[in-house]
This record gives structure tokens, sequence and C-alpha cells, in this order.
């Protein structure tokens, strides 16, 4: 028997930043068939017979596309814990994998080294991409799945020592990967010259595996080499390795770090702005002041506060702080780091006021870069989208509503090539939320991060109800591998 869905009398907001309507979607199947004022979508006409129809009232709730979250670490999450509920809490259908240069494919260990770590320890078991997405399918996540290869795991797989650029045999081993990884459906390179394991790439390594995933059609999403002083010089880099290439940049979770750069997105934004003329170019954000990553002696600088996120040698020491660790142990705090390491930590390194310019800017869109494997995550993990709408939306008036949803479905499938999501459009996918937008909050924490966010009231996915608010949960997973779009 046929399955539908109609959603009834909510506030549609599409994704596309027109003016918000009141008005019904049905959904049936995976696509959403129709949007019409409320009453006037014809059943009779639309459906056939025998369909089981459900009906929603969503009176004073919002009906959105799902949110896709572009830049996260979920790679060995989706099939850890393919339920998936700290993203679809959130309303996100869609998540992008192996970002920062850090992707499970094509590495196969058992003991995987730091930044990879970051992704977990038991997944690396993935030659090729192909393997990845049978095992996707065969793990059914609750959210949809799209892949960048990672530049780093293609240095970790195929160079043994890394401080230095690749020799021309190992750049050949890494885009013969790439190309395949491609064939398969990626949606491009990612790179992490930032972590210490990829600093040593040169101009010519980057720029050659940037130009097979342009062969591809690929895009290019880069944490780029210097996110504090140096961070004009580093965006020029990464913009020059794009263009050269031919394809389209992703600046991930621009930010500028550290007191002495807190108030430069000015200058960053304006330089991003003057390169939007020249090439395509966007970036991603986060709606916190706080970062998270990799236990880092050089981010120790005495200033910010760092809260320890896990230590393999010191797992007692797990959400206290770094300044209070080291007076305890009465050593100093880059000290301190090297004896906790290797683990993880949240770094309060931004400032508010930067955080909101990047936020309402036109090219940014809204990425959590959470890390599921931390024992006690940064709250970005649970928190993000909701923390978006709640702050950004409702609170603070920085975003309309309409874009701050633009942000979060359209643009970012646009921008990731992301075939027919992302929007609510006739023939487009049944990724759908429902919110209350008067309640919607993120209720996830610093101190308690693994929280469930208020307001999600129902999720679809593929047009399968994945989520619901009251239930904390749906036993349906209907998530897929989604392919990069062939234009």
């Amino acid at each position: 028997m046929a399955h539908a869905t109609l959603l009834k009398n909510g506030l549609i907001v599409d994704g596309d930043q027109r003016p918000a309507y009141v008005g019904d979607v049905l959904l049936a199947g995976d696509r959403i068939l129709a949007l019409a004022p409320p009453g006037q979508i014809s059943l009779g006409l639309l459906l056939q017979p025998d369909t089981a129809l459900d009906e929603v009232d969503c009176t004073g709730k919002v009906i959105a596309p799902g949110f896709i979250d572009v830049h996260t670490h979920d790679d060995a999450a989706v099939l850890d814990a393919p339920a998936m509920l700290p993203k679809l809490s959130q309303g996100v259908t869609t998540v992008v994998v192996g970002n920062c240069g850090i992707s499970l494919v094509p590495m196969v260990t058992d003991s995987p080294m730091a930044p990879l770590s970051l992704l977990g320890t038991k997944q690396f078991r993935f030659g090729n991409l192909a393997a990845y997405v049978q095992a996707i399918g065969d793990h059914a996540p609750g959210v949809n799945v799209a892949v960048l290869l990672g530049h780093t795991t293609l240095r970790m797989r195929h160079m043994a020592v890394l401080d230095r650029p690749a020799r021309s045999d190992e750049l050949a081993a890494m885009v013969a990967d790439l190309d395949e990884a491609m064939a398969a459906g990626a949606l491009g390179l990612s790179s992490g010259v930032f972590y210490r394991e990829a600093y040593a790439a040169d101009p010519l390594e980057l720029s050659v595996l940037a130009c097979a995933a342009a062969r591809g059609g690929g895009i290019y999403a880069t944490h780029i080499r210097d996110e504090l002083a140096g961070i004009l010089p580093a965006i020029l880099e990464a913009a020059q390795t794009a263009r050269q290439a031919g394809l389209p940049l992703v600046l991930s979770h621009h930010k500028c770090a550290g007191p002495a750069n807190w108030g430069r997105t000015v200058e960053t934004l304006s330089l991003i702005e003057q390169l939007a003329h020249q090439q395509d170019i966007g970036m991603d954000v986060y709606p916190y002041t706080a970062g998270s990553t990799v236990l880092r002696e050089d981010l120790v600088d005495g200033v910010i506060d760092i809260l320890i996120t896990g230590s393999q040698t010191h797992p007692e020491m797990t959400g206290r702080y770094l300044a209070d660790i080291a007076s305890d142990w009465e050593v100093s705090q880059p000290e301190a780091c090297r004896r906790l390491m290797p683990g993880g930590a949240c770094y309060f390194q931004m400032r508010e006021d930067d955080v909101e310019r990047v936020i309402k800017h036109p090219l940014s869109m809204i990425g959590s870069d959470g890390l599921p494997h931390d024992e006690r995550p940064h709250p970005r993990l649970w928190g993000t989208f909701p923390r978006v709408l709640a702050k950004y939306w409702r609170e603070k008036g920085v975003l309309q509503l309409e874009q701050a949803i633009h942000k979060m479905t359209a643009l970012s499938a646009r921008r990731f090539k992301l075939d027919q999501r992302g929007k609510l459009q006739v023939g487009y996918f049944a990724d759908v939320v429902v919110f209350d937008p008067q309640s919607v909050q993120d209720l996830a924490g610093f101190e308690n991060p693994a929280q469930f966010s208020a307001g999600i009231e129902q999720v679809w996915v593929n047009g399968v109800l994945s989520y619901t608010g009251e239930q904390r949960g749906k036993a349906a997973r209907s998530g897929r591998f989604v392919r990069r779009a062939s234009n």
C-alpha cells in the first residue's frame, strides 16, 4: 500500500529565501508531491485510491526543508550509531562527512593516528568509497550521507614520512584514489593543512589533487593553514589552489581565532568578497565562540580558556579546564597540555561580534563541526541548528527567518551539489522538518553537551518519519548515500 503525509496549515519556509506563507505540503513516497495554500491540494487527483494518508496539523509551526550539516565528522558515527539522534534531533537530514582533510576512506588501519583519530578507531576498514557506500546501505543511518575525500587521509595512506611534500609517485597514488572516489559519487576534496600531518604539503601537491577533484566535477573544502595571525595569506593560498584548478571553494568553519585576531573578520570577509568576484567561493560557520579539536600545545596561549574533552593519559581530567589542571599539577599550561596528550579540547578562541559577522554574511552556511567520538563533545554536536534559530533569528535578530533557513538548506545544497535537496519544491526529496518557532532552542551546553534540543517536533528523511520530539527518536531509518550532482 502506498503511503503519503499531508502537513497542514504550517508556515512554509521553502529554503530559497522566498517570503514565508501559510500552506500545506504533501509528501508521497520519497518526494514532495505538492505545496499549496491551506485546503487547496487535490488529494483525489494526486494520490491513488488505496493510499494510506497521515495528516499532521502544523498550525503555528514552521515547515522547512531538512537541515544540511555541511561540516561534520560523522564518517564513522553513521555506522557506529546509525540512529544519528544528535543530528535528527536538530532537524538535520543530511550530513557532509570527510571534512578538514580527515575521512575514513580510503584508509585501512586498526590504530589511526591523530588527526584521523577524531573519527574514532573502529571503522578504518574501507579501501575505497564504493565499500563505504555499501556499508552506509547496510547500516541504514537515520540521515543522508555525502562524502568528501580527505587530503590528510590520502597522505597518511601513501606517505611514510609526512614532514615534506609528496613525491610524484605518492601524489599519483593519491590522485588514483581520488579519481576512484569521484567516480563513485564523492563531493570533492577536503584538506586540513592546519594540521601538522598535512602542513608540509606544497602548492603543487594541493593543486594536483584539486585538479583531480575538478575533473570529476567536485568542490574543494579546506581547513586553511592559519586561522590566527596569518589568516589572510592562508585564505589567499586556498583561493589560489581552487582558482587554478577551476573548482568551487568552501572555507571551513571561518573564524578569526585568538585574542590578537578578534575583530579581524572585517578584513577577512572583505577579502572573501573580493575573491568572490573572481571565483566561486563560500564558507561555513558554527554559532559558538569556542572551537574543538585535538589537544595542541601551539594553541595554548595562557589567555583563552581550554576545556578538556578527553585525554588518553589522564581520562580523569575530562571536563576540567587546562588552567586548573596546570595549577593543581604546579606546571605551566603548555606542560599540562603535553601530559594530557593525546586528547581533545574546546578552545574559547573567538569573539561574539566576529561570529555574528560571519553568520549573517550572504556567503556563509551553517555547519556543526561536531566530534561525535569525543568523550565530552562540544555542545555544537547536539545544538548547532536550533541555536542559530533561537539566538541569531528569534533573540538577536541577526538573521531573518528565511535567511536562517536558507543558510541551513538550499544554499548548502547548491554549494555542495546535492541535487534535489535543500528546498521545499515539488519533485524534490522529502527531507522535511517541522519546528515550533517560539520554543525551538538548543539545550546542550559545555557542562552537559549531550542534550536534546527543544522545539524540533518532527523530521522526515526521504519521506519517512524519522524523529519526533515527543518520542525523542523513531525506529525508522531511511538515510541514503547522496552522490554529487552531475552538473
